[in-house]
C-alpha cells in the first residue's frame, strides 16, 4: 500500500472514531492551521508517484491551495484532477473528485464574479454519485456557504436536495440548513465546510 492510501485510511479511522466519541470534526481540523493544511496537501500531492495516487491527492491541494489564496494553483490542481475522472470512474474516490473539482471551479467563479457559472459548478457537485466520505459525512459545503452570502438561496436549496441522493444518513441537517436557507439564513455548516 502507498503513503497515500495509508494516510487516507488513517484520517477515515480518525473520523470514525471522532464520530464515536462525539467530538465535533472541525476542532480536529481547526489543531492544523490553514497554512499547515496547505503545506500537507502540497507535500503529499508532491511525494504521488502513480496516477492513482495524484489522482488522491489533487482534490485536497485544489481546496487547500484556494483557501490559501493559490487561486492559479487551485484552477491547476482542479483542471488534473477534472481531465483525470474518466480513469476512475469505479474508484471510491471517483464521487469526492467529481464534488471537489466542481466545488474549486465554483469558488474560483464566485471570486471573479461569475456567479451564474458557480451556480452550475454548484449543481454539478451535487450530482456526485458519493462516495464512502460523502455518504457518511454529507458534502462539502464551503461553495453553497459562497452562494448563499450573494444571495443565491435557491440554487443551493436544489443543492441540498440533490445532496439527499447520496447522504440518506444526514441526520436532520439538510433539513435544518433547508429552514434556515429558507428564513434568510446562512447555516453553521460546521465540518462540512471542509470536508
Amino acid at each position: 500500500m502507498n503513503r497515500t492510501v495509508i494516510a487516507i485510511m488513517a484520517i477515515m479511522a480518525i473520523v470514525i472514531a471522532i464520530i464515536v466519541v462525539r467530538i465535533d470534526v472541525v476542532n480536529v481540523f481547526q489543531i492544523m492551521s490553514g497554512g499547515e493544511r496547505y503545506e500537507s496537501a502540497i507535500q503529499i500531492l508532491k511525494s504521488a508517484k502513480s496516477e492513482e495516487s495524484r489522482f488522491y491527492a489533487l482534490d485536497d491541494a485544489a481546496k487547500e491551495s484556494f483557501i490559501y489564496g493559490k487561486i492559479n494553483d487551485a484552477q491547476k490542481y482542479a483542471e488534473e484532477l477534472h481531465f483525470l475522472l474518466p480513469n476512475y470512474k469505479k474508484n471510491w474516490n471517483y464521487g469526492n473528485a467529481v464534488q471537489d473539482t466542481n466545488i474549486v471551479f465554483g469558488r474560483i467563479a464566485v471570486t471573479n464574479g461569475h456567479i451564474n457559472k458557480a451556480k452550475q459548478f454548484l449543481l454539478a457537485a451535487g450530482r456526485s454519485p458519493g462516495s464512502p466520505q460523502m455518504n457518511s459525512f454529507g458534502p462539502n459545503m464551503s461553495l453553497a456557504k459562497d452562494l448563499l452570502e450573494q444571495g443565491e438561496n435557491k440554487v443551493v436549496l436544489e443543492y441540498f436536495e440533490l445532496c439527499r441522493i447520496f447522504w440518506s444518513g444526514h441526520l436532520g441537517k439538510l433539513d435544518k440548513w433547508s429552514s434556515t436557507v429558507k428564513n434568510g439564513g446562512v447555516p453553521h455548516f460546521g465540518a462540512n465546510l471542509i470536508l
